[in-house]
């Protein structure tokens, strides 16, 4: 059997396959690009792609495909095979550096948000070399950023790899300045934490409504859900770990850092955690990630839900995105040190994140805002839409005696005692975990715990870094002509820290108190996609963008218009399906029992038996199924009433606060009439069958 090490990477090109296969000269040549950011010529990409080629297909591969993320949320795939005529009726492998380099999908289905018209079909992807190649069924992915034919960015990795160029150049003049003349480029990392449900494929089979969007659209509470906090952490069930072993096994062929693996908090809900890796790997793994948790539940008779809440009243799923700064001499720059009130340049560094959380906290709200986030933000199992800043008390006692000028000494990492001889003692941590905040720091990285489980990564960390290498750059400029740099170096952190300090909240995130306080503050608090979407397109944000050679405006307004008709149309068809389930399942099921019940009234009736448990649940049911058909009407008619919208801004706040609100109104009475009706009449599985079903 083969062991984890010789598993690890099998179905990756990576460096170790790289320098195996390479000649010398195009192996450095190919790693200054990928290092250093230097441009590869094609003399070199050819022989790159002859030696992936021979390798894929030495490895069973007949195909090889540009894998991309466009504005849909999930990957694409368009597959070629390596065959080429030889002109004498037979065929040879073939692939050349050009078609390493260049694809040409069809671009016009594709959201654009305007950018291109239907009939400008033609679309460029582009291999990035930072990211290795891998095998997946017979097939050799190459992961690839997707731009139209003239030149608009149409996908979600071009802003992170330009985002993570930026914070580097940036972050190194600041270094350079500051002495570190051997700093050549910096990199950010990621680790996200990924959550998610299994369910049996039988029970999703028989949900339309987790088939057609991913959530119960009904469903009554079983009695029991997480109340008892047993399933957190708890034994992993058979059938479960058995699909968590083999989902380890198919990640680590691809090079994919998982490490960790539990339980959560709901019932059927579980975590995967990788370690860390630069932003545009972590990216693409992450989504590789989701990808095969879906296909390996399929092998096990199971079903991965991804959605933020596919389930009312347990927890939801969220994505922990864990970010950091690092330079090519592996010097973690969020890394506060043994003394870190001696430690000027992570503090510039803080203060560069604090300025940049403060001043765009509006974006970070609006890149983790989604449908499904919704439902999910502001819960007791996710941060509140106000975005704030977790410090500790051991650094935020730290920055208020920079505020305050007042002299401060770092505590010693405190003993902790257990108490019984066997057992060790151990230090603990200079400060507590904070996990009602959105944005927390963990020790020598920022937690962004907002982000809802089915997101692409790379929205929120090219937000975030361009933000940071935005405050880097305004550092480097206002310190450059310093005759006295250590000064002016502390002048800067505490004015940074003085105007920004709001940010800063160290308390409970879900108590009535801190939304007061956030107001006061002057912090935002947009509690849906809609609300917060329409500060994305802001002058201040704009110029962010812009300034910085993120994206255009115009590439800005086209992601505008495609998050809010994707939000509209997300909600529309949860209101259709609601409105399919309820006129030709529920509805018919509950008017056959109660007609049974009313059959049986007859019947005791004419016995001269008592029949009033019929009579009371006959009325019961009556009376909510008059106001459920009811309900549905209206529901039916405020989903007529959209058409007469043409602004999406309009058409998705309509779906917000008119449609989402009827279909509230309708699952409540759904879910009533769930619990009153027989279990042999109601046409879908239960919550506690789903839940407690694996």
């Amino acid at each position: 059997m083969t062991n984890t090490a010789e598993l690890f990477g099998i179905n990756v090109f990576n460096e170790r396959k790289m320098q195996e296969r390479l000649p010398k000269a195009t192996y450095k040549a190919l790693k200054k690009t990928i290092e250093n950011g230097e441009s590869l010529d094609l003399g070199v990409a050819n022989v790159v792609a002859n030696a992936m080629k021979d390798w894929a297909v030495e490895n069973g591969c007949t195909h090889y495909t540009h894998w991309f993320q466009p504005m849909t949320g999930v990957t694409a795939e368009k597959h070629d095979s390596f065959i080429s005529p030889n002109g004498d009726g037979e065929v040879i492998m073939e692939f050349s550096g050009k078609e390493l380099i260049k694809g040409e999908p069809d671009a016009s289905s594709f959201p654009s948000g305007g950018i291109r018209a239907t009939f400008e079909a033609r679309g460029y992807t582009t291999w990035d070399p930072t990211s290795p190649a891998f095998i997946r069924e017979k097939t050799l992915y190459i992961p690839t950023a997707f731009c139209s034919y003239t030149g608009e960015v149409l996908d979600k990795k071009t802003p992170l790899l330009r985002s993570m160029e930026k914070l580097s150049c940036e972050a190194v003049k600041l270094l350079n300045l500051l002495g570190k003349k051997d700093v050549k480029r910096v990199t950010t990392t990621v680790g996200p934490e990924q959550e998610y449900f299994l369910i049996d494929k039988e029970m999703y089979d028989n949900r339309p409504d987790l088939i057609y969007t991913g959530r119960t659209l009904f469903g009554a509470m079983a009695p029991k859900g997480q109340e008892l906090d047993d399933h957190y952490f708890g034994s992993i069930k058979t059938r479960v770990s058995a699909y968590m072993n083999d989902l380890d096994a198919e990640l680590w062929k691809l090079g994919v850092y998982a490490k960790t693996k539990h339980n959560e908090v709901a019932p059927s809900q579980h975590e995967l955690a990788p370690i860390f890796t630069t932003s545009n790997i972590a990216t693409d793994h992450n989504e590789l990630t989701m990808e095969i948790m879906k296909k390996t539940a399929e092998k096990h008779g199971l079903v991965c839900l991804l959605h933020e809440k596919p389930f009312a009243g347990v927890n939801g799923s969220g994505k922990h995105n864990n970010w950091s700064i690092s330079t090519d001499a592996g010097e973690n720059l969020l890394n506060p040190g043994k003394r870190p009130e001696d430690n000027l340049q992570f503090q510039l560094f803080l203060a560069a994140v604090v300025k940049a959380v403060d001043e765009y906290q509006d974006l970070l709200r609006i890149t983790v805002a989604s449908a499904g986030n919704d439902h999910r933000l502001g819960a007791n199992e996710a941060p509140p839409a106000i975005i704030s800043m977790y410090l500790g008390d051991d650094l935020g006692a730290l920055v208020e005696s920079i505020i305050e000028g007042k002299d401060y000494r770092s505590h010693k990492a405190a003993k902790m005692e257990t108490g019984v001889d066997v057992l060790p003692d151990f230090k603990k941590d200079n400060s507590d975990r904070n996990r009602t905040s959105p944005f927390a720091f963990t020790g020598n990285k920022f937690e962004f715990r907002a982000l809802g489980s089915s997101l692409n990564i790379a929205c929120p960390n090219y937000m975030l870094n361009t933000m940071v290498a935005e405050e880097l750059s305004g550092f480097y400029e206002a310190l450059k002509d310093s005759d006295d740099l250590d000064s002016s170096l502390k002048v800067l952190i505490r004015e940074t820290f003085t105007q920004h300090r709001r940010i800063i909240f160290n308390g409970d995130n879900y108590s009535d108190e801190w939304v007061a306080e956030a107001e006061k503050r002057g912090l935002c608090n947009y509690k849906s996609l809609p609300e917060a979407m329409e500060h994305y397109v802001d002058k201040k944000n704009v110029d962010l963008f812009t300034k910085n050679g993120i994206v255009t405006e115009a590439e800005m307004r086209a992601r505008y218009e495609i998050e809010l008709e994707q939000y509209s149309k997300l909600l529309n068809i949860e209101a259709l399906t609601m409105l399919d389930m309820a006129k030709k399942n529920i509805a018919p099921a509950v008017i056959d029992f109660t007609g049974e019940l009313a059959g049986n009234v007859q019947l005791k009736n004419s016995l001269g038996v008592s029949a009033y448990a019929e009579k009371q649940l006959l009325e019961s049911l009556s009376q909510k199924l008059e106001s459920f058909v009811r309900k549905t009407e209206e529901l039916d008619a405020a989903v007529r009433e959209s058409g007469n919208y043409s602004d999406n801004l309009e058409l998705a706040k309509y779906y917000r606060n008119t449609v989402f609100e009827r279909m509230n109104e309708l699952r409540e009475l759904g879910d009533s009439m769930e619990k009153e009706t027989s279990a042999d009449y109601w046409p879908y599985p239960s919550y506690g069958e789903i839940l407690f079903g694996v």
